[in-house]
C-alpha cells in the first residue's frame, strides 16, 4: 500500500480553488499531480498556485497521464458521465462532485464502468461528514426527543448571475439537470436520507416564482421514510433572505440546526433546552475526500458512495415527476 493517492483535478472553477484543491495539497495522504482547465493559461496559474506538477488544457490528456491515479471531476453535471467512464476505463478512481449525473440512466453507467475496471467511485456529498450530522444521528438513536415524526429543511441562496457569470450553465436545465433543487437541494436529500433511511416516496412543486429562466427557481419536496418519518424540503433561488437550517419534531422533543453549515445545535426535550456547537472542518471538502483517499489506500469502500449518489438522483427525479404530473392535471382541469 503506498503512502499517497496521486490526484488529477478535472475543473478548476470556484470551488475547486477554494476547497478542493487546498485539501488535495494539505492531506498528507494525498498528492495533487495534474490539473484540466480549457484555459490553459488559468490552468497552468492554478496549477503553480497549489503545487501541481503538469497542467493540460484537454481533460483527456489529464485521465492518460501515467502518474494519476485518482480524479476529482469539478465540472457541471452534463459531463460526469462521459468523464468517469472514461476515467474508469483508464483504472483511475473517480470522486465525483454532486450531484452525480443528469439521470439514474447515467448514475447507471457511471457505476457498471467502476466496477467493470475494479475503481473506486465517491460522490462528492461532503454534508455526510458534518460533525452535527452524527450528533444528531445520536440523539435519534437514543430516543431521547422520542419518535421523529416531521423533519423541515430549508435552503435559500439568492442565484441571479450575469450573461458572463462563470456559473451561469447552472440555468441551462441541459448542463445543470435543473435549478436549486438539482444545485444544493441534492445535499440535503442526502443529509435525510442519512437521518432517516430509505425514501418510500417522494413528491413535489417546482415552478419560478421570480425568474423566467429553463429551471426552476424555487421548489418543495415532501418525503415519506420507510420508517414512516415525514419530511419537507424548500429550496430556492428567488428569496432575498438566505437560509440553511434543519428541524426535527420528534414526541418528546425537537432538534434544530442554523445555519447548517455552522453547527450549532438547539435540543429541546420535555425536561430541558439547551445548546451544542459542532462546527464542521474548516474546509468542508477536507473529510470527505480523506475519506475516499483511505478507502482507496486501504482497499476499502468510501462512505459516500455511487449508489448513494444514485439514490439522491432517482429521489429528485421523483420530485420532479410529481411536479410536472400535478401541472399537467391542472392543464387538463383548466
Amino acid at each position: 500500500m503506498s503512502e499517497k493517492l496521486r490526484w488529477g483535478l478535472i475543473g478548476c472553477g470556484d470551488i475547486a480553488r477554494k476547497r478542493i484543491a487546498p485539501a488535495l495539497r494539505d492531506l498528507p495522504n494525498c498528492e495533487l499531480v495534474a490539473v484540466s482547465r480549457a484555459n490553459s493559461v488559468l490552468a497552468e496559474e492554478f496549477a503553480r498556485e497549489f503545487g501541481a506538477k503538469r497542467w493540460h488544457k484537454d481533460w483527456r490528456d489529464l485521465i492518460a497521464d501515467q502518474e494519476v491515479e485518482a480524479v476529482y471531476i469539478a465540472t457541471p453535471v452534463h459531463l460526469h458521465r462521459e468523464q468517469t467512464i472514461a476515467a474508469a476505463s483508464t483504472g483511475l478512481h473517480v470522486l465525483c462532485e454532486k450531484p452525480m449525473a443528469l439521470n439514474t440512466t447515467e448514475c447507471d453507467s457511471m457505476i457498471a464502468a467502476c466496477e467493470t475496471h475494479n475503481v473506486r467511485l465517491g460522490i462528492s456529498y461532503y454534508r455526510h461528514f458534518y460533525p452535527v450530522i452524527e450528533r444528531i444521528k445520536s440523539f435519534l438513536d437514543s430516543g431521547e426527543i422520542g419518535v421523529p415524526v416531521l423533519a423541515q429543511m430549508n435552503a435559500f441562496e439568492r442565484f441571479d448571475p450575469a450573461p458572463n457569470h462563470p456559473r451561469r450553465w447552472l440555468l441551462e436545465k441541459s448542463k445543470s439537470g435543473g435549478g436549486p433543487l438539482f444545485d444544493f437541494g441534492c445535499h440535503r436529500i442526502e443529509v435525510l436520507m442519512n437521518l432517516f433511511g430509505q425514501v418510500r416516496e417522494a413528491r413535489g412543486i417546482t415552478g419560478n416564482v421570480l425568474f423566467e429562466r429553463e429551471v426552476e427557481d424555487t421548489a418543495t419536496a415532501l418525503f415519506q421514510f420507510e420508517g414512516k418519518t415525514q419530511a419537507t424540503l424548500a429550496v430556492t433561488h428567488a428569496a432575498h433572505e438566505p437560509q440553511d437550517k434543519l428541524s426535527i419534531y420528534g414526541s418528546r422533543g425537537s432538534i434544530h440546526v442554523a445555519p447548517l453549515n455552522e453547527g450549532e445545535l438547539m435540543i429541546k426535550t420535555t425536561d430541558s433546552e439547551r445548546i451544542e456547537f459542532h462546527e464542521p472542518h474548516r474546509n468542508l471538502h477536507q473529510p470527505l475526500i480523506d475519506d475516499f483517499t483511505r478507502a482507496v489506500l486501504t482497499g476499502g469502500e468510501p462512505r459516500v458512495g455511487g449508489l448513494i449518489g444514485r439514490e439522491v438522483t432517482r429521489i429528485m427525479e421523483e420530485v420532479y415527476s410529481s411536479a410536472l404530473e400535478t401541472k399537467e392535471n391542472e392543464t387538463k382541469c383548466s
